[in-house]
């Protein structure tokens, strides 16, 4: 992929890239979901850096955040103002070294960035699916995922990569498809929610669903629940952030004031800017996707799905290495969740690589620059780079 250099990336980015589309799941051979309810056909949005190597083993599957998309890095066009969400991240000599790896980046199932979700057209009634799209789950956005990897000949990656609901989903993958991948990254992430997690996201979905324009979900064509959904945006971004990054950013600075006005409007800095986020976020997202992703995320539980209850015997499946992140001012998933799971990764002799990042910046601090983070990702993915390769030369008998 030529280098762009119409951006200031010193001449490290990857330049620009394509939006490309996987339709599969046509019916009759419908996508069975984790709920009982089938779905088809399933169009995924996916992006691509780097070239695949001749025994296609050295590809790095990057799952995105709630809101996220297939947009990792580069830009779709010479105009762009920015470029894809982990552009730090990915590229040459960067810590995912788009050099050496293949790297992949789907649409989740259920988004509303270019994969099928509620906003989608359902060909039954060549409508949108609305809030009649079926609920899905971590475990459904994976198995999609791994039908875009069998359609591009990948049948072992050097590493599956994720932070937040990304890392939700590299667990569900090094436990589903265990001999699938090498190694695992694992930022910012949980085995599953706790209450006060799954209560801020009840919280939000109960604004979007307050909203006289939600309509029980078919608002499309009409006024959207943009209110219900800027508050949602509001209360998750809260949550992303720390005590003491908003002290640092805002603290009690007055917004374009010298004194206080008594009136209801944003007087503060921190109002300004979280209802600056809520209305960036309408334009951007839909407000029925954000209800069945962060659903999703709740009815996660890495230990009920796959060891009835027991997080050490759900480990007991995988196979991968595994490097596990926390940061810590993250109080959404902190430190003492990516702790649990890294005992239980213990436990089952697996080879694990643990580091707690001093961050002041709260959950978000793995989409931020932070040299560290990028020290750890390269050293961990050039010491299983071959590992792919290995094994897959064994198993065809080329060893």
């Amino acid at each position: 992929m030529s280098e762009y250099s119409g951006h200031d990336q010193t001449g490290s980015s990857v330049g620009l890239v394509e939006k490309k589309f996987f339709t599969f799941a046509e019916p009759p051979g419908r996508l069975e979901l984790e709920s009982g309810a089938s779905i088809g056909p399933v169009t995924l949005a996916y992006e691509t850096c780097g070239r695949l190597n001749k025994d296609r083993s050295n590809g790095v599957l990057v799952f995105h955040a709630l809101s996220g998309d297939s947009h990792m890095a580069g830009y779709y066009s010479p105009g762009d103002p920015k470029p894809g969400w982990w552009d730090i991240m990915v590229g040459p000599g960067k810590g995912i070294d788009t050099e050496h790896y293949f790297v992949i980046c789907a649409n989740i199932l259920g988004s509303c960035m270019g994969s099928t979700g509620p906003s989608s057209i359902n060909p039954e009634t060549q409508k949108e699916y609305a809030a009649d799209f079926p609920m899905i789950t971590i475990t459904d956005m994976v198995r999609a995922q791994k039908a875009l990897l069998d359609h591009l000949g990948i049948e072992r990656l050097t590493a599956v990569i994720g932070g937040s609901v990304g890392g939700m989903q590299v667990l569900e993958w090094c436990v589903r498809y265990p001999d699938t991948a090498a190694s695992a990254v694992v930022l910012a992430s949980t085995c599953r929610h706790s209450a006060l997690a799954i209560a801020f996201n009840e919280v939000a979905r109960q604004s979007i669903m307050a909203d006289p324009n939600w309509k029980e979900g078919h608002y499309y064509g009409e006024k959207k629940p943009d209110m219900g959904l800027a508050i949602a945006r509001m209360i998750g971004h809260i949550t992303y952030l720390s005590d003491e990054s908003m002290r640092l950013k805002f603290g009690r600075k007055l917004q374009n004031r010298s004194a206080l006005s008594f009136e209801f409007g944003a007087e503060f800095q921190v109002e300004s800017y979280l209802q600056y986020q809520g209305k960036k976020f309408i334009e951007r997202f839909d407000a029925n996707s954000f209800l069945y992703i962060t659903k999703a995320a709740d009815y996660f539980d890495l230990a009920r799905e796959h060891g009835k209850g027991s997080l050490v015997k759900a480990f007991s499946k995988a196979r991968a290495k595994f490097l596990v992140v926390s940061y810590t001012s993250d109080w959404l998933y902190p430190t003492y969740q990516s702790r649990e799971m890294v005992t239980a990764m213990k436990k089952n002799d697996l080879d694990v690589s643990f580091c707690e990042i001093d961050a002041q910046w709260g959950h978000d601090a793995f989409l931020l620059p932070n040299p560290k983070l990028d020290t750890l990702m390269k050293g961990f993915l050039k010491r299983n780079r071959h590992e792919g390769s290995r094994l897959s030369q064994k198993e065809t008998g080329h060893d």
